[in-house]
This record gives structure tokens, C-alpha cells and sequence, in this order.
């Protein structure tokens, strides 16, 4: 998770296109250059240990907008073991 939010923060698209669920992928990644990234807060997670093949983490995504306006985006987001490594399959998104 961490290194998808970074990922963003760099808008390494071809990054998160690898960390992507290949049934859950959209064709394009909007990296949201209207935005600076500000932090990350974790809130929860659930399984997504070493022997675990799937896991769910709530975060909270602070950035600022252009106009200098303050948002969050909060989201829990479902993960997967593919391959050994872990991939973003879908997330359930609210702003707050």
C-alpha cells in the first residue's frame, strides 16, 4: 500500500500498472497533476501477512488541489497475491 501512494506521489504510472490486478487494470492511470500528495495515514488492515494470500487495508489520502484547497480521499482497498508478489485488486472509495 505504501508504495502504491508513493507511487503516485511520483506519478510512477508504469509502477502501479505492474502492482495492478490484471482482471481490475484500467487501460489508463489518472495521476492527478491537479494535486499535491501530503500524506498517508493508515488506518486499519486485515490479514495480508506472510502466509496470507489476501488482505484489505483502509487508508486516508491527504492532498492538495491546485485552487489550495485541502482533500482526503479514504478508501479500502482489496489486495492479492498473484504471482508471489502482492497487486491492488479494487478499492470501496469515500471522500471525507
Amino acid at each position: 500500500m505504501r508504495s502504491r501512494y508513493s507511487a503516485f506521489v511520483k506519478a510512477d504510472g508504469a509502477y502501479l500498472q505492474r502492482t495492478w490486478h490484471p482482471r481490475t487494470k484500467p487501460r489508463r492511470i489518472h495521476l492527478g497533476d491537479d494535486r499535491t500528495w501530503l500524506g498517508l495515514e493508515v488506518v486499519s488492515t486485515s490479514a495480508g501477512g506472510l502466509l496470507d494470500s489476501d488482505g484489505t487495508v483502509e487508508f486516508i489520502a491527504t492532498h492538495r488541489q491546485n485552487d489550495g484547497s485541502i482533500r482526503s480521499h479514504h478508501e479500502v482497498s482489496e489486495f492479492t497475491r498473484l504471482d508471489g508478489a502482492w497487486v491492488y485488486v479494487i478499492g470501496a472509495v469515500g471522500s471525507i
